[in-house]
């Protein structure tokens, strides 16, 4: 671990808490785990918009009122997703005081020496929010791996709001290289391609945090998907065929639930890291699914979730993951290559942070 200062820094942290997804607060996790072993004192910024807050960014950012009705579907057919993260919250992450809007971000920030975003799709064009942005506040701010999620550049409206929005950093790393290329076209920036936070902490912290989860005695296929498509499942079908073992569902879409095979509700992400930690093999769609696997060292069957040519695609994290290890695929690697180039990636990302700090320190 690449150790920093101990005499500064408070630092506040800007990330996805609260949307019931394994890899976002696992990587929220794992940035503020990795920044406390470094030295220094980080704490996420709890915000948690308000409706009317909500309302006003939809108004303000141009946002698609389509893509709120659609998300509003999903949850409907398939269910909120439970699974303890209330629990995980209060007992894993660090956090302030509920920040329900904008006036609320700025006092928060003046609690923090420094600010950094990131990671996950925070920066997302199709769900822009200028709050992750760090508009609320003057103090030094950094942005560690956030995701733009995207592979075409957004509408020309986007274009120009994220340009100003990507003002006043004092550096700027992102999680895939085709999102730095797009920073590059929008504002002219010259951003990091840093790897997600969760490469950081290491195979040894992750075993820990799941040590003594639940999971079942027979060999069994892990499916976790976030989109929906037949083809999955008759991937899974051929799969179980081949390895003569049971499939376990963590159901997330309305495929799964009408796949056939036995569920996994409810499962908090201790049980989730778990259950991917002792699989035959993992069969998903999801970029921390696969980031996982791999520092876990199980064969994962990696699925496309998204047509190549769809300009909302997100398949672009996937290749930067397989990027980051030198590989094609994740099934039946050279698990010592790989756990080397996760290594050598930590160290980066460790050092870059470091770095940042103390040039804002200065």
């Amino acid at each position: 671990m690449v150790r920093g200062v101990y005499g500064m820094k408070k630092i506040g942290l800007m990330t996805f808490l609260h949307n019931e997804n394994y890899g976002s607060i696992l990587q929220a996790w794992a940035l503020q785990e990795t920044l406390r072993g470094m030295g220094y004192d980080a704490q996420h910024i709890d915000y948690a918009p308000s409706k009317a807050e909500k309302i006003r960014n939809l108004l303000s950012s141009g946002n698609s009122p389509r893509l709120i009705l659609e998300g509003m579907r999903k949850r409907s057919a398939t269910g909120r997703m439970r699974g303890g993260f209330d629990e995980f919250r209060a007992e894993y992450i660090r956090s302030s005081a509920p920040c329900r809007n904008r006036a609320a971000l700025r006092r928060q920030a003046d609690a923090y020496d420094m600010l950094l975003c990131g990671s996950d799709q925070i920066w997302s064009p199709v769900w822009l929010n200028p709050a992750y942005f760090l508009v609320f506040t003057d103090k030094p701010k950094a942005a560690y791996a956030p995701s733009l999620g995207v592979q075409e550049l957004p509408p020309k409206r986007k274009r120009r709001q994220i340009a100003r929005l990507l003002k006043g950093y004092s550096a700027i790393s992102v999680r895939e290289a085709e999102g730095a290329a797009l920073l590059k076209r929008m504002a002219g920036v010259e951003a990091d391609v840093m790897p997600d936070p969760v490469l950081l902490p290491g195979r040894e912290a992750w075993m820990q945090l799941c040590a003594g989860a639940e999971t079942p005695r027979e060999p069994y296929i892990l499916t976790y998907f976030i989109g929906d498509s037949p083809a999955y499942w008759e991937r899974v079908r051929d799969e179980a065929e081949r390895l003569g073992c049971g499939v376990v569902v963590i159901p997330r879409t309305e495929g799964a639930r009408s796949s056939g095979y036995p569920m996994a509700e409810d499962v908090p992400p201790q049980r989730w890291l778990a259950l991917i930690a002792n699989a035959a093999l993992l069969v998903t769609d999801s970029f921390h699914g696969a980031a996982f696997a791999a520092i876990l060292n199980r064969n994962c069957a990696i699925l496309r979730r998204y047509r190549e040519e769809d300009p909302e695609s997100k398949n672009s994290r996937i290749d930067q993951l397989l990027r980051h290890l030198g590989l094609d695929s994740l099934e039946s690697p050279d698990w010592e290559q790989v756990n080397a180039r996760i290594a050598d990636q930590a160290e980066r990302g460790q050092k870059w942070l470091l770095d940042v700090i103390r040039q804002a320190a200065q």
